[in-house]
Protein backbone atom coordinates (compact mmCIF):
# COMPACT_ATOMS: atom_id res chain seq x y z
CA UNK A 1 0.00 0.00 0.00
CA UNK A 2 1.31 3.23 -0.89
CA UNK A 3 1.28 5.92 1.58
CA UNK A 4 1.09 9.99 0.73
CA UNK A 5 3.78 12.42 0.75
CA UNK A 6 4.58 13.37 4.15
CA UNK A 7 6.58 16.91 4.86
CA UNK A 8 10.26 16.61 5.60
CA UNK A 9 10.95 20.03 6.26
CA UNK A 10 8.39 23.58 7.01
CA UNK A 11 9.85 26.94 6.76
CA UNK A 12 7.71 28.76 8.30
CA UNK A 13 4.68 27.53 6.23
CA UNK A 14 6.26 29.60 3.33
CA UNK A 15 8.71 26.49 2.14
CA UNK A 16 7.82 22.79 2.67
CA UNK A 17 10.43 19.94 1.19
CA UNK A 18 8.03 16.42 1.01
CA UNK A 19 8.78 13.32 1.58
CA UNK A 20 9.15 12.35 -2.30
CA UNK A 21 10.96 15.36 -3.25
CA UNK A 22 8.39 17.76 -4.11
CA UNK A 23 8.40 21.44 -3.20
CA UNK A 24 5.79 23.74 -1.91
CA UNK A 25 6.37 27.23 -2.13
CA UNK A 26 4.11 30.37 -0.79
CA UNK A 27 4.42 33.66 -2.96
CA UNK A 28 4.77 36.07 -0.04
CA UNK A 29 7.26 39.00 -0.05
CA UNK A 30 8.80 40.68 2.91
CA UNK A 31 7.88 43.87 2.55
CA UNK A 32 9.88 47.59 2.99
CA UNK A 33 8.06 50.50 3.91
CA UNK A 34 6.36 52.01 0.49
CA UNK A 35 7.64 55.41 1.18
CA UNK A 36 11.09 54.77 1.40
CA UNK A 37 11.05 52.19 -1.93
CA UNK A 38 9.44 55.24 -3.61
CA UNK A 39 11.93 57.86 -2.48
CA UNK A 40 14.71 56.03 -3.67
CA UNK A 41 13.50 54.77 -6.87
CA UNK A 42 12.85 58.71 -7.83
CA UNK A 43 16.83 58.61 -7.20
CA UNK A 44 17.52 55.79 -10.12
CA UNK A 45 17.09 54.05 -12.91
CA UNK A 46 17.03 50.13 -13.19
CA UNK A 47 16.69 46.99 -15.97
CA UNK A 48 16.35 43.54 -16.09
CA UNK A 49 18.59 41.67 -17.58
CA UNK A 50 19.16 37.48 -18.45
CA UNK A 51 22.81 36.86 -17.40
CA UNK A 52 21.80 33.15 -17.40
CA UNK A 53 20.35 31.40 -20.16
CA UNK A 54 20.27 28.15 -19.30
CA UNK A 55 18.57 28.70 -16.16
CA UNK A 56 16.87 31.72 -17.24
CA UNK A 57 18.21 33.58 -13.86
CA UNK A 58 18.17 37.74 -14.31
CA UNK A 59 19.76 40.43 -12.59
CA UNK A 60 18.35 43.79 -11.73
CA UNK A 61 20.98 46.54 -13.20
CA UNK A 62 20.53 49.68 -10.80
CA UNK A 63 22.04 53.03 -12.03
CA UNK A 64 21.79 56.15 -9.64
CA UNK A 65 20.98 59.07 -11.71
CA UNK A 66 23.57 61.80 -12.30
CA UNK A 67 23.10 65.54 -12.90
CA UNK A 68 25.13 67.13 -15.56
CA UNK A 69 26.40 64.39 -17.35
CA UNK A 70 24.44 63.65 -20.30
CA UNK A 71 27.20 62.30 -22.19
CA UNK A 72 28.07 59.18 -19.65
CA UNK A 73 31.37 60.64 -18.65
CA UNK A 74 31.58 60.13 -15.08
CA UNK A 75 32.64 56.48 -14.38
CA UNK A 76 31.03 54.73 -11.34
CA UNK A 77 32.06 51.59 -9.54
CA UNK A 78 30.33 48.67 -9.81
CA UNK A 79 28.59 46.67 -6.20
CA UNK A 80 27.22 43.34 -7.20
CA UNK A 81 24.46 43.02 -3.87
CA UNK A 82 24.07 39.45 -3.23
CA UNK A 83 20.71 38.50 -1.27
CA UNK A 84 20.09 36.50 1.49
CA UNK A 85 17.70 34.15 2.55
CA UNK A 86 19.51 30.97 3.82
CA UNK A 87 20.02 30.10 0.25
CA UNK A 88 16.38 29.06 0.08
CA UNK A 89 14.72 32.15 -0.20
CA UNK A 90 14.65 35.76 -1.98
CA UNK A 91 15.07 37.59 -4.73
CA UNK A 92 16.00 40.96 -6.55
CA UNK A 93 12.47 41.63 -7.29
CA UNK A 94 11.45 41.03 -3.36
CA UNK A 95 10.64 44.99 -2.82
CA UNK A 96 13.10 45.07 0.40
CA UNK A 97 15.95 43.90 -1.24
CA UNK A 98 14.87 46.59 -4.52
CA UNK A 99 14.64 49.25 -1.94
CA UNK A 100 18.43 47.88 -0.20
CA UNK A 101 20.03 48.03 -4.17
CA UNK A 102 18.37 51.48 -4.70
CA UNK A 103 19.51 52.98 -1.91
CA UNK A 104 23.05 51.62 -2.53
CA UNK A 105 23.04 53.15 -5.65
CA UNK A 106 21.88 56.57 -4.48
CA UNK A 107 24.39 56.37 -1.01
CA UNK A 108 27.33 55.10 -2.62
CA UNK A 109 27.07 56.68 -6.25
CA UNK A 110 27.52 53.62 -7.84
CA UNK A 111 25.98 51.07 -10.35
CA UNK A 112 24.36 48.07 -8.31
CA UNK A 113 24.25 44.70 -9.82
CA UNK A 114 21.85 42.07 -8.30
CA UNK A 115 21.39 38.59 -9.21
CA UNK A 116 19.18 36.00 -8.54
CA UNK A 117 20.61 32.81 -8.34
CA UNK A 118 18.81 29.09 -7.88
CA UNK A 119 17.41 28.28 -4.40
CA UNK A 120 17.64 24.90 -2.56
CA UNK A 121 16.38 22.19 -2.03
CA UNK A 122 15.39 22.16 -5.48
CA UNK A 123 18.79 22.81 -6.17
CA UNK A 124 21.54 22.44 -3.04
CA UNK A 125 24.82 24.13 -3.24
CA UNK A 126 27.28 24.61 -5.25
CA UNK A 127 24.70 25.83 -7.29
CA UNK A 128 24.04 29.53 -5.36
CA UNK A 129 27.82 29.56 -5.68
CA UNK A 130 28.22 28.85 -9.49
CA UNK A 131 25.25 31.59 -10.54
CA UNK A 132 27.12 34.15 -8.78
CA UNK A 133 30.16 33.75 -10.64
CA UNK A 134 28.42 33.21 -13.62
CA UNK A 135 26.74 36.75 -13.28
CA UNK A 136 30.18 38.33 -12.67
CA UNK A 137 31.20 36.59 -15.79
CA UNK A 138 28.05 38.24 -17.46
CA UNK A 139 29.54 41.93 -16.30
CA UNK A 140 32.66 40.79 -17.69
CA UNK A 141 31.68 39.88 -20.93
CA UNK A 142 29.21 43.29 -20.78
CA UNK A 143 32.95 45.15 -20.03
CA UNK A 144 34.22 43.70 -23.34
CA UNK A 145 31.63 45.11 -25.32
CA UNK A 146 27.74 44.58 -24.11
CA UNK A 147 24.63 46.69 -23.73
CA UNK A 148 24.85 50.15 -23.89
CA UNK A 149 22.84 50.83 -21.32
CA UNK A 150 24.47 48.43 -18.99
CA UNK A 151 27.71 49.75 -19.57
CA UNK A 152 27.70 53.29 -19.65
CA UNK A 153 29.14 55.17 -16.78
CA UNK A 154 30.45 51.36 -14.86
CA UNK A 155 33.86 51.71 -14.02
CA UNK A 156 34.58 47.82 -14.53
CA UNK A 157 37.83 48.58 -12.73
CA UNK A 158 36.48 48.80 -9.13
CA UNK A 159 33.90 46.43 -8.57
CA UNK A 160 32.80 45.84 -5.03
CA UNK A 161 31.09 42.64 -3.68
CA UNK A 162 28.33 42.98 -1.61
CA UNK A 163 26.63 39.62 -0.06
CA UNK A 164 23.73 39.65 3.23
CA UNK A 165 23.59 36.70 5.05
CA UNK A 166 23.35 33.72 2.65
CA UNK A 167 24.87 36.40 0.56
CA UNK A 168 28.16 36.92 2.47
CA UNK A 169 28.97 33.28 2.12
CA UNK A 170 28.87 33.63 -0.90
CA UNK A 171 30.81 36.29 -1.32
CA UNK A 172 33.33 34.16 1.23
CA UNK A 173 33.26 31.44 -1.42
CA UNK A 174 33.38 33.97 -4.34
CA UNK A 175 36.27 35.47 -2.82
CA UNK A 176 38.54 32.41 -2.27
CA UNK A 177 37.82 30.89 -5.96
CA UNK A 178 39.05 34.51 -7.85
CA UNK A 179 41.76 34.78 -5.43
CA UNK A 180 43.51 38.07 -5.50
CA UNK A 181 45.36 39.56 -8.82
CA UNK A 182 43.53 37.30 -11.18
CA UNK A 183 42.55 38.50 -14.83
CA UNK A 184 40.36 35.84 -15.36
CA UNK A 185 37.73 38.39 -15.44
CA UNK A 186 39.52 41.50 -17.31
CA UNK A 187 38.07 43.76 -17.49
CA UNK A 188 36.46 43.54 -13.69
CA UNK A 189 38.72 43.83 -11.30
CA UNK A 190 37.49 43.35 -8.03
CA UNK A 191 38.34 45.78 -5.39
CA UNK A 192 37.10 44.24 -2.36
CA UNK A 193 34.17 41.89 -0.08
CA UNK A 194 31.57 43.04 2.50
CA UNK A 195 30.17 40.38 4.06
CA UNK A 196 27.15 41.35 5.95
CA UNK A 197 26.10 39.15 8.93
CA UNK A 198 27.57 36.01 6.71
CA UNK A 199 25.80 32.83 7.26
CA UNK A 200 28.32 30.30 8.08
CA UNK A 201 27.64 26.93 10.35
CA UNK A 202 29.06 23.97 12.14
CA UNK A 203 28.57 21.80 13.88
CA UNK A 204 30.19 22.58 17.61
CA UNK A 205 27.95 25.25 18.54
CA UNK A 206 28.73 28.93 19.57
CA UNK A 207 28.05 30.93 22.37
CA UNK A 208 26.06 33.27 20.22
CA UNK A 209 24.14 30.65 18.40
CA UNK A 210 22.62 28.80 22.28
CA UNK A 211 21.86 32.59 23.16
CA UNK A 212 18.45 34.31 23.08
CA UNK A 213 16.45 33.74 19.63
CA UNK A 214 16.19 36.91 17.73
CA UNK A 215 12.91 38.54 16.07
CA UNK A 216 13.05 37.04 13.12
CA UNK A 217 15.57 34.42 13.35
CA UNK A 218 16.35 31.09 15.72
CA UNK A 219 18.52 28.36 15.70
CA UNK A 220 16.13 25.66 14.89
CA UNK A 221 15.73 27.65 11.92
CA UNK A 222 19.43 27.93 10.73
CA UNK A 223 19.67 24.31 11.45
CA UNK A 224 16.73 23.75 8.85
CA UNK A 225 17.97 26.16 6.13
CA UNK A 226 21.38 24.08 6.44
CA UNK A 227 19.43 20.75 6.08
CA UNK A 228 18.10 21.54 2.97
CA UNK A 229 20.86 23.97 1.06
CA UNK A 230 23.57 21.81 1.49
CA UNK A 231 24.36 18.71 -0.20
CA UNK A 232 22.29 15.43 0.39
CA UNK A 233 24.56 13.22 3.46
CA UNK A 234 26.48 16.33 4.46
CA UNK A 235 26.27 18.27 8.03
CA UNK A 236 27.29 21.79 9.06
CA UNK A 237 30.97 21.46 9.20
CA UNK A 238 30.92 20.68 5.20
CA UNK A 239 33.48 23.34 3.39
CA UNK A 240 30.20 25.25 1.96
CA UNK A 241 28.86 25.68 5.46
CA UNK A 242 32.18 26.09 7.58
CA UNK A 243 35.02 27.86 5.77
CA UNK A 244 37.12 26.50 8.56
CA UNK A 245 35.79 22.95 8.96
CA UNK A 246 37.90 19.73 9.08
CA UNK A 247 37.69 19.64 4.99
CA UNK A 248 37.81 22.88 4.25
CA UNK A 249 40.26 24.32 2.34
CA UNK A 250 43.60 25.89 4.12
CA UNK A 251 43.34 29.49 3.51
CA UNK A 252 46.82 30.40 4.57
CA UNK A 253 48.29 30.00 1.15
CA UNK A 254 45.28 31.69 -0.85
CA UNK A 255 45.70 35.34 -1.46
CA UNK A 256 42.76 37.00 -1.09
CA UNK A 257 40.90 40.86 -1.91
CA UNK A 258 40.54 42.85 1.14
CA UNK A 259 37.47 41.89 3.32
CA UNK A 260 35.00 43.90 5.17
CA UNK A 261 32.70 41.81 7.88
CA UNK A 262 29.94 43.62 9.35
CA UNK A 263 27.63 41.85 12.13
CA UNK A 264 24.87 42.83 14.26
CA UNK A 265 26.11 42.99 18.04
CA UNK A 266 22.18 40.22 19.10
CA UNK A 267 22.85 38.13 15.76
CA UNK A 268 23.30 34.38 16.34
CA UNK A 269 25.46 34.27 13.89
CA UNK A 270 27.71 36.90 15.10
CA UNK A 271 30.16 34.66 17.06
CA UNK A 272 31.03 33.06 13.70
CA UNK A 273 31.14 36.26 11.82
CA UNK A 274 33.70 37.28 14.67
CA UNK A 275 35.54 34.01 14.41
CA UNK A 276 36.00 34.42 10.64
CA UNK A 277 37.18 37.58 10.74
CA UNK A 278 39.99 36.60 13.52
CA UNK A 279 41.50 33.76 11.86
CA UNK A 280 41.70 35.76 8.79
CA UNK A 281 43.51 38.47 10.20
CA UNK A 282 46.00 35.80 11.82
CA UNK A 283 46.66 34.44 8.74
CA UNK A 284 47.63 37.90 7.84
CA UNK A 285 44.62 38.75 5.28
CA UNK A 286 43.58 42.25 4.95
CA UNK A 287 40.16 42.19 7.20
CA UNK A 288 38.39 44.25 9.16
CA UNK A 289 35.75 43.40 11.25
CA UNK A 290 32.83 45.88 12.37
CA UNK A 291 29.79 45.34 14.59
CA UNK A 292 26.60 47.29 15.60
CA UNK A 293 25.52 46.90 19.04
CA UNK A 294 21.89 46.05 19.55
CA UNK A 295 20.83 45.19 15.89
CA UNK A 296 20.02 41.74 14.74
CA UNK A 297 20.62 39.90 11.58
CA UNK A 298 19.40 41.42 8.02
CA UNK A 299 19.35 45.05 9.55
CA UNK A 300 20.28 46.17 6.31
CA UNK A 301 17.66 45.06 3.85
CA UNK A 302 15.00 44.61 5.93
CA UNK A 303 15.29 48.64 7.21
CA UNK A 304 17.63 50.12 5.10
CA UNK A 305 16.44 53.68 5.49
CA UNK A 306 17.34 53.86 8.87
CA UNK A 307 19.98 56.27 10.91
CA UNK A 308 22.46 53.06 12.09
CA UNK A 309 21.53 52.05 7.98
CA UNK A 310 23.49 54.85 7.40
CA UNK A 311 25.92 54.86 9.16
CA UNK A 312 26.68 51.45 8.17
CA UNK A 313 26.58 52.88 4.54
CA UNK A 314 29.57 55.59 5.55
CA UNK A 315 31.53 52.49 6.54
CA UNK A 316 30.88 50.65 2.73
CA UNK A 317 31.83 54.32 1.11
CA UNK A 318 35.33 54.06 3.44
CA UNK A 319 36.08 50.63 2.43
CA UNK A 320 35.45 51.31 -1.36
CA UNK A 321 37.54 54.53 -1.20
CA UNK A 322 40.21 52.73 0.40
CA UNK A 323 40.22 50.16 -1.98
CA UNK A 324 39.78 51.72 -5.11
CA UNK A 325 43.39 52.95 -6.00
Amino acid sequence: MAFPPHIVEDCMGLLKLFSDGTVFRSNIQFQEQPSSTQQHNNLVLFKDYIFHRKFNLQLRLYKPKLENDDNGDEKLPLLMFLHGGGFCFGSRAWPHVHACCARLAVALRAVVAAPDYRLAPEHRLPAAVDDCVEALRWLKRQGRGGDAWATRCVDFDRVFVVGDSSGGNIAHHMAVQLGSGSREMDPVRVRGYVLMGPFFGGVVRTKSEVGPPEQMLTLDLLDRFWRLSIPIGENRDHPLANPFGPSSRNLADVKLDPILVIVGGNELLKDRAEDYATRLKELGKNIKYVEFKGKEHGFLTHDSSSQVVEDLLQIIKHFMLQNSN
